[in-house]
């Protein structure tokens, strides 16, 4: 730092580059950023389980959401500090890989940092911290595999998947109709599953949420719903063995590119406009009528003359039809997008066995259902609730849902819920550390006791003595060497999960065992944070 003065004697202070960032080094870095980390784990806590809380979010616009999914919590709120995003990350990325666990594997990465903690306050190098939790990882990763029960279904027998589908369900807003969600989540999937390949294309699945009506009337429509009308009122509600043409130029006379003025100034160059604009209009119904199409598609609009003139030769029409909605129709008809009217033919018409326009209790509100698509099994899942915050909710419950059922199809391999996979990889860890010599040996017995936080949460949540319940669980895994006894959450009765139904998929579960440890390492070995812009 300088300080230097102008022409006029003023003086002025010039800093390098360097001088203008604040930094904190050494063990003050990694408490200040477990610290960061462990807000954000420990926000989530409270929702995990199928008692777990819900949280509303305010978005600066107004917009309330209400939800307990631990990828949208994070994703909406607004994380300024650098590591404290890294779980963002972490729970986004659980989500777009397996789709469910997002707040399991928040919760596990602030459990292990707490330990973390501990450990480096006695003195333990973070380097050789990070090594015994890698070690630890690896045999928990094992044992998971070594519990784990196979359920076999079938496109017939769907139970196993219903189940599973039930136990994602639990914890969220709609755990009410659990069991019908699940089965609309199981037969969404199964519809657009190769069960040969076990291969699942979410493309083909859609959701349509519509607020107003019951959580109950929610339905799995077999065809594509858009959110669009017939354009004209007259038109018919509803049309039977559909050839539709779907065109994504504008039903509407060309425009010049350039900027041009037309003065009209006497009736007879009015009327030769008139006719050459309705000649325009004619060749484009003549020819949407020649290629045999009984139904319009369009994705741009048209005004009322083009509307009354379709009107007039009995070819129903639909506008404003969005592009990802246009490609999923082609795709499930069979039709081919067509750019330019010159180019229809009968060979690019797409089929289905019917549209009908369904409409909403007393509203005007208004949608279109294709069913029977010639060329797909392309399925819509219509969401209704009481309000806009149900029906997104309820859209999010589904989507973890499909995707916890795609993943059974991939690999049918379940381990068993309620903390129980957990309190069983916590014993198997334990019982690895008194067989490792060295300090690793305090990071693995950390690693066994960070495994132990999740079960106490869902028995902190569902307001039992957590100490009392996982100690207790514990004492009867040794005894009985039964791996299926968790947190009895729902006050059954009984610890067994497997008499509960709750399943989770192991490659679920070994996800979140393998993200927490990757992310706990990364921030473990960050010992010098510089930010720029903030002298101090």
């Amino acid at each position: 730092m300088s300080l230097v003065f102008d022409e006029y004697g003023r003086p002025f202070v010039i800093l390098r580059e360097q001088q203008e960032k604040a930094r904190i080094k050494g063990l003050e870095a990694q408490k200040a950023n477990i610290m960061a980390a462990r807000s954000v784990s420990a926000l989530l806590r409270s929702s995990l389980g199928p008692k777990g809380m819900d949280k509303m979010l305010v978005s600066p616009d107004g917009d309330v959401t209400i939800t307990n999914d631990g990828a949208t919590i994070l994703q909406q709120m607004d994380v300024e500090h650098c590591v404290a995003r890294l779980l963002v990350d972490l729970s986004q990325s659980q989500d777009n890989e397996i789709g469910d666990g997002t707040t399991g594997v928040t919760v596990l990465a602030g459990a292990l940092l707490e330990q973390a903690e501990k450990l480096l306050e006695k003195g333990l190098h973070p380097v050789r911290i990070s090594e015994g939790f890698e070690q630890a990882s690896e045999v928990a990763f094992k044992h998971l595999e070594a519990i784990s029960d196979k359920v076999e279904f079938t496109a017939d027998n769907t139970v196993p998947l219903i189940d599973t589908a039930m136990t994602t369900l639990s914890s969220k807003i709609i755990n009410v109709y659990k069991r019908k969600m699940a089965q609309i989540a199981v037969d969404a999937v199964l519809s657009v599953a190769n069960l040969e390949t076990k291969d699942v294309n979410f493309d083909m699945i859609k959701m349509e949420g519509k607020a107003g009506g019951r959580l109950e009337e929610t339905e799995l429509i077999h065809g594509i719903v858009i959110d669009k009308e017939f354009s004209h009122p007259q038109m018919p509600k509803s049309l039977k063995d559909v050839k539709m043409c779907i065109l994504t130029c504008p039903f509407e006379p060309p425009k010049p590119k350039t900027k041009h003025k037309l003065d009209i100034t006497s009736k007879d160059a009015y009327e030769r406009l008139f006719a050459r604009e309705q000649e325009y209009f004619q060749n484009m119904v003549k020819r949407c009528k020649d290629s045999g199409a009984n139904l319009v598609i369009c994705q741009w609009g048209f005004d009322d003359e083009a509307n009354h003139l379709l009107l007039q030769n009995e070819l129903p029409a639909v506008r404003w039809v969005g592009g990802v909605e246009l490609e999923l129709i082609a795709i499930a008809t069979g039709g081919r997008i067509v750019p330019r009217f010159e180019e229809l033919s009968s060979e690019k018409l797409g089929k289905a066995g019917s549209v009908r326009e369904v409409s909403f209790g007393t509203t005007k509100e208004r949608m279109l259902v294709i069913e029977d698509c010639a060329f797909s099994n392309a399925v819509t899942v219509l969401i209704r609730g009481g309000n806009k915050m149900i029906v997104d909710e309820a859209k999010r419950s589904l989507h973890d849902a499909m995707c916890v059922v795609r993943n059974l199809i991939k690999d049918n391999r379940v381990v068993y819920g309620g903390g129980s996979a957990e309190i069983a990889c916590s014993l198997a860890v334990s019982a690895f550390a008194e067989t490792v010599p060295g300090i690793e040996q305090y990071a693995i017995r950390a690693f066994a006791d960070a495994l132990d936080d999740i079960p106490m949460a869902l028995a902190e949540n569902a307001g039992l003595s957590p100490i009392l319940e996982v100690t207790d669980i514990k004492s009867r895994h040794l005894a009985e060497g039964n791996p299926r006894l968790g947190v009895d959450c729902n006050q059954m009765g009984t610890n067994d999960m497997k008499e509960h139904l709750v399943f989770e998929t192991l490659i679920g579960k070994q996800q979140q065992l393998q993200l927490a440890t990757q992310v706990v390492k990364m921030i473990l070995k960050i010992d010098d944070v510089i930010i720029s812009g903030s002298y101090q």
